[in-house]
């Protein structure tokens, strides 16, 4: 099992903005990089005890993101290119300076963000490094009022699921990966998704992120020792994280609030993810609380290097806000991760690419040699079988080989002859070996000949795969290489020095009592140690009641969430009860209640999954026109014939008699005239089986719609990584193809109670 290691967590401040100037406001966060410790205090207490923290690294306001980056991202950087996976995020409140930090202005070098300073580092290890192949793809999404959106994709709106897979973890079904070979491409990609992502302004931030962004490298290297291959992946999150924000100081509205709620309530679920990681009796981690914590799932207790940067306001106005983020970055300092080198995956884009080039090579050298007439059932078809017959001939002269040495120290046959059966099995195992090779050339002659691909077109394939792989192209400047080489060392030396610290300032602290000369020292000392004791003792009483205080306050927030949530479903409900007398009874919605029972939560896209809209439409079959009228007037016309039919008929009969004739004439008429028709109705009755559909539930039709459309193409169903790859960009789906699993449950179909499906004849 590797070896466990806290999450690493920086401290930087900020100086006061142009609109805490004009509102006067004072400081009240103080850092001593020094000794890594951060003191914040109380505006409305002076005289009380100020608040000290601890972390592993404080930057004061005067200090540049160049010198974070070189004390505490770098050896992150380089971890992320020995195969460790490593995730970088800033936390804090709106406009602390996380963007400013993460992406960092275009026209200030020494400030430049760590993102851009990420992609230098990288390609600059890339290109000086000897004998390893690296394949670099990047991918930007965020995660906009809980739903998760590709801002390098076709259709940036579009809403992508997480998917989960049983080797490689969490993941985003559909994010588009596009492959990279310079600082300029990640640069470009970049900015497209910076013009995607969601901003606006408020009256904390002018330019404030609506939405948390995660930038994410994904490297794959190539490398051979020892004569053996060997592939490691890797990935690194950039996280840049929407800022917390009370709408007391926002002010927003609308849709600022709405986003303001979630972007709030997501943080609030990172938290409980941090304390419950932190607190060693919690069972249960609530990662599936947001789509945040979903996706930082592995980098918060998982297989990842973290480095989680609090950014902080030092105004007075924003005590609260900064105490908060002081405490949470307290606890998460506490995270524990078991970080491991990616060795060898199964499923790593390197390797295939590598198969392709080398298949390709070969199916070169083939194209390019005279091939002799071979019979067809010579050539294999294919390539797994010429592997197996290869493994078969092997374990053949092995178990043959052992037979002999058996035989060698059972019977103590003379050297000569084992020489000669040994020798004659070394030339028959050569013999077949030949074969296989003539074989697979065959089968690469094949397979040029099945796929029509010619000379040209193979060398314009390799030389698209062999561009996507790149790594050693500045081996030969030297300068560059000893640049790489001091600045690794330089590393190394502030890392050590940070070691230094950190042990210091622990034995400082854990200072047992020294033998002293007499008994007015030690007196001495345990009043200091007594007065230190009475001091740590008071402010942990002042830090119980600010979080009563601060609990209060979040529950009242909470209060007003609920509040304001219980009056939209109440608006809603009403809304309905309008529209429900609207809606058809042969629709399935009719039914509200069955609508509830059907309905099902899904916990992934945090909404629920209702059944489709089922309009239940009863078509009867058509009847035969008759005219009786003319009928009737026919009969009238024609005395002759009813008399025949009824034998009583008489010219001197009354209106009586003429009245019941005329009846007695009408039911003849229409014994006539449907004798002929009603063995008609009842064969297309028949034929039409309107007894077996009419009151045929719609459940088969429905079941086969489903079926017809659960087996549809989908937009993230890709068949090959080379169709992809011509188009210049790859897919996670490429990647996690198989064993992957969503957990949205099927939603259950609601079956409406009778349908009738009338025959192409009515």
């Amino acid at each position: 099992m590797p070896a466990a290691e806290c999450v690493r967590v920086v401290v930087r401040s900020r100086p006061l903005n142009e609109q805490e100037t004009s509102m006067g406001c004072t400081y009240v966060l103080e850092t001593d990089p020094s000794c890594s410790q951060c003191t914040i205090v109380n505006p409305a207490d002076r005289t009380a005890e100020p608040k000290v923290f601890t972390f592993d690294a404080v930057f004061d306001k005067e200090a540049t993101t160049e010198l974070l980056y070189n004390d505490v991202v770098y050896p992150l950087v380089e971890s992320v290119l020995e195969g460790y996976n490593g995730t970088v995020f800033a936390y804090g409140q709106t406009g602390s300076g996380k963007s400013f930090t993460m992406q960092g202005p275009d026209n200030w070098p020494v400030q430049k963000g760590i993102v851009p300073r990420t992609f230098e580092h990288i390609f600059e290890a890339i290109s000086t490094t000897e004998n390893v192949k690296f394949l670099v793809c990047a991918s930007y999404l965020e995660i906009y009022i809980e739903d998760v959106r590709d801002l390098l994709g076709k259709d940036t709106k579009q809403k992508l699921e997480i998917k989960e897979h049983q080797e490689r973890g969490v993941y985003v079904a559909g994010l588009s990966m596009h492959p990279v070979h310079n600082v300029n491409e990640c640069e470009k990609l970049l900015q497209k998704g910076m013009r995607n992502r969601a901003t606006a302004a408020t009256l904390m931030n002018t330019d404030s992120s609506r939405s948390h962004s995660i930038f994410t490298l994904h490297l794959e290297m190539f490398e051979i020792h020892h004569g053996r291959e060997h592939i490691k992946t890797a990935k690194l999150h950039l996280v840049d994280l929407a800022g917390s924000e009370r709408q007391s100081k926002t002010r927003a509205v609308g849709e600022r609030l709405k986003e303001a709620t979630r972007i709030n309530l997501s943080l609030s679920a990172l938290g409980n993810v941090i304390s419950a990681l932190v607190d060693g009796k919690s069972t249960h981690i609530p990662y599936r609380d947001s789509k945040l914590t979903r996706l930082l799932q592995d980098s918060l207790g998982g297989n990842t290097k973290t480095i989680m940067i609090a950014c902080l306001s030092p105004a007075d106005y924003n005590y609260e806000e900064s105490l908060s983020t002081l405490r949470y970055a307290n606890r998460a300092k506490n995270i524990r991760n078991r970080p491991r080198i990616n060795e060898d995956p199964k499923d790593a884009l390197l390797r295939q690419y590598q198969e392709e080039i080398e298949r390709l090579k070969n199916l070169l050298r083939d194209l390019q040699q005279p091939v002799g007439p071979q019979a067809p059932s010579s050539i294999p078809t294919d390539e797994s079988r010429l592997e197996l017959e290869t493994k078969q001939l092997r374990m053949e002269y092995e178990r043959k080989m052992a037979i002999i040495e058996e035989q060698f120290r059972m019977e103590q046959i003379t050297k000569s002859r084992l020489e000669k059966e040994l020798s004659r099995l070394r030339d028959s195992y050569d013999r077949a070996v030949r074969r296989t090779e003539d074989n697979e050339a065959a089968l690469a002659r094949n397979f040029a000949a099945q796929t029509g691909m010619n000379t040209e077109q193979a060398l314009e394939r390799l030389k698209m795969l062999e561009e996507q792989i790149i790594g050693g192209e500045q081996l030969s400047n030297k300068a560059l290489v000893e640049k790489r080489k001091q600045k690794k060392k330089e590393a190394e030396r502030r890392r050590r020095q940070m070691r230094e610290m950190e042990r210091n300032r622990q034995l400082q602290e854990e200072q047992m009592m020294d033998a002293y000369k007499d008994v007015n020292q030690t007196l001495q000392s345990v009043q200091g140690k007594l007065e230190n004791e009475k001091r740590r003792n008071k402010a942990l009483e002042k830090d119980v009641q600010d979080l009563y205080g601060e609990f209060e306050r979040e529950r009242q927030d909470y209060l007003d969430t609920i509040r304001k949530q219980n009056q939209q479903i109440k608006l809603l409900s009403q809304l309905l009860d309008k529209v429900k007398p609207c809606i058809p009874r042969d629709c399935n919605y009719a039914d509200l209640d069955g609508v509830k029972r059907a309905a099902v939560w899904d916990v992934d896209s945090q909404s629920w999954n209702l059944p489709e809209v089922i309009i239940t439409r009863t078509k009867l079959p058509k009847t035969e026109s008759c005219n009786l009228s003319n009928s009737l007037r026919s009969a009238s016309s024609s005395r002759q014939d009813q008399m025949i039919l009824n034998g009583e008929y008489s010219s001197d009969s009354d209106s009586g008699d003429e009245i019941l004739r005329q009846v007695r004439w009408l039911f003849l008429l229409m014994k006539i005239r449907y004798e002929g028709l009603f063995p008609k109705i009842f064969a297309k009755s028949e034929a039409e089986n309107i007894a077996g559909t009419y009151f045929k539930p719609l459940r088969q039709r429905n079941v086969a719609n489903t079926t017809g459309e659960s087996v549809s193409f989908s937009p993230y169903s890709h068949s090959t990584t080379w169709q992809h790859l011509q188009n210049g960009v790859l897919y996670t789906d490429d990647l996690y193809a198989s064993g992957s699993q969503s957990a949205k449950p099927k939603p259950r179909l609601l079956e409406s109670n009778f349908s009738y499906r009338p025959s192409p004849s009515s």
